[in-house]
C-alpha cells in the first residue's frame, strides 16, 4: 500500500508540473471546468457525461504525454535538432487533434440542449 501511495504521488507531481509550467494544459483545464459547468446547466444523461469526461481525460493525457516528450527531448538534446523538432511537433500534433475532436464532441453534446436553453 505504501509503495501504491507513492506512485500517486509521483503521478500529482508530474500533473502538478504541467500545470505550473505550461500554458496549454491551464488552458484545457478551464476548458474542462467550462464544459463541466455547461454539462451541468444542460442536465447531461450518464452516458454523455461519460463522453464528455473521456473526451477531457485524452486531451489532458495527450497534453501531460506532450509535456513529458518535450522534456525529455530537451534533455536528450539541448541543441535544436531536426530530429527533437519533429518529436515536439508530432507531440503536439496529437494535442492539436484530441482537443479539436473533444471540441467537436462537445459541440454536438452540449451544443443542442445550450442552444434551446439560449433561444428557445
Amino acid at each position: 500500500m505504501r509503495k501504491f501511495i507513492r506512485s500517486l504521488g509521483f503521478a500529482w507531481s508530474g500533473i502538478s508540473f504541467a500545470a505550473r509550467t505550461q500554458s496549454h494544459m491551464r488552458y484545457h483545464i478551464v476548458a474542462a471546468i467550462i464544459a463541466c459547468f455547461l454539462g451541468v446547466l444542460v442536465s447531461l444523461k450518464p452516458l454523455e457525461w461519460a463522453v464528455i469526461l473521456l473526451s477531457i481525460a485524452v486531451v489532458i493525457s495527450a497534453e501531460m504525454m506532450n509535456t513529458a516528450v518535450e522534456q525529455a527531448v530537451n534533455l536528450a538534446s539541448p541543441d535544436i535538432h531536426p530530429i527533437a523538432k519533429v518529436a515536439k511537433d508530432v507531440a503536439a500534433g496529437a494535442v492539436l487533434i484530441a482537443a479539436a475532436i473533444s471540441v467537436l464532441i462537445g459541440l454536438l453534446i452540449i451544443g443542442p440542449p445550450l442552444w434551446y436553453l439560449l433561444f428557445d
